[in-house]
């Protein structure tokens, strides 16, 4: 248990680079979308400051959930990534409103806009910046298993994206069809919309204590089915800890065996789910005799 705290901790690297990356995006895309009053590109902008905000929450989540049990939370302190995440999520839907509505407002009056080829050349940056950073933080999500770091995967992925989109549309400016300009940014702003709408039901899922899903449940109960001793189980509960599960159920054995052989069963069993299944946290199991 206490490798999963050390693991937390090396998570958090990983937000430096995000708020680098997004500060660097933030200041070029920015400086671009004002001068050539690109709404595209100054949706990408505002996309890469909500970034720089997510990754701040990220930061804060992991440092609160690296934090051990304690008296005062047994259970350790692992909600906290999911409670930000959900500020995060908010705050991607709250964006994407106010840019869809400058969008259409683009849209019906696209004359503001002044190309210019430096736009092709921030996309192009872009493009590549947010690419590397996905490579990286999607292999640390794959190996952690945290919510957090994959919605920062998602959102580097998202942007490289959103980007070519407003790459598309500063081609499409330099011919002339200076239109498509608000018509990408009113995509991009769904896009940011929809994909805090769903970081905001997976953090809402676990805050609410949604269950195992039957799939790693199914793989308990396959590891309880090699123990013939076990006669049936009950009361099969699980609870979010984090990024994994807490489980506990009570198994039926025979009542004439001794409590040190009907308990060192479950304790058995215990270890071996522990360790077989990665998105177990801790195992609890009640014996009762049949």
């Amino acid at each position: 248990m206490i490798d999963i705290w050390k693991d937390i901790q090396v998570q958090i690297k990983q937000v430096y680079f995000g708020i680098i990356g997004n500060i660097f995006l933030l200041i070029i895309k920015g400086s671009i979308g004002i001068f050539t009053r690109s709404q595209a590109m100054i949706a990408d902008s505002i996309n890469s400051a909500g970034d720089i905000f997510s990754s701040c929450m990220t930061f804060i989540g992991n440092k609160i959930a690296s934090k051990p049990i304690d008296e005062s939370h047994n259970l350790g302190h692992g909600k906290a990534e999911y409670i930000f995440s959900m500020l995060i999520s908010i705050s991607m839907i709250v964006i994407s409103i106010k840019l869809l509505m400058s969008s259409a407002g683009s849209i019906i009056n696209p004359n503001n806009y002044v190309f210019s080829w430096v736009l092709i050349v921030v996309c192009i940056v872009t493009i590549f910046v947010k690419l590397m950073l996905y490579i990286y933080t999607h292999s640390l999500s794959k190996k952690f298993n945290n919510l957090l770091i994959e919605a920062n995967a998602k959102d580097h992925r998202n942007d490289c994206i959103v980007t070519t989109f407003t790459l598309i549309s500063a081609i499409f400016a330099s011919k002339g069809y200076l239109y498509f300009d608000g018509i990408i940014g009113a995509l991009i702003s769904l896009w940011i919309c929809i994909t805090g709408i769903k970081i905001f039901i997976e953090s809402y899922d676990v805050l609410m204590d949604k269950a195992i899903n039957e799939n790693d449940k199914q793989k308990v109960l396959d590891i309880i089915d090699t123990y013939p001793e076990i006669k049936k189980i009950q009361h099969f509960n699980s609870t979010p800890i984090g990024y994994k599960y807490q489980i506990s159920f009570t198994i039926y054995v025979d009542g004439n065996l001794s409590t040190f052989e009907s308990h060192n069963i479950a304790n058995r069993l215990e270890k071996e789910i522990d360790e077989k299944i990665d998105e177990i946290y801790l195992t609890v199991i009640h014996v009762n005799p049949i």
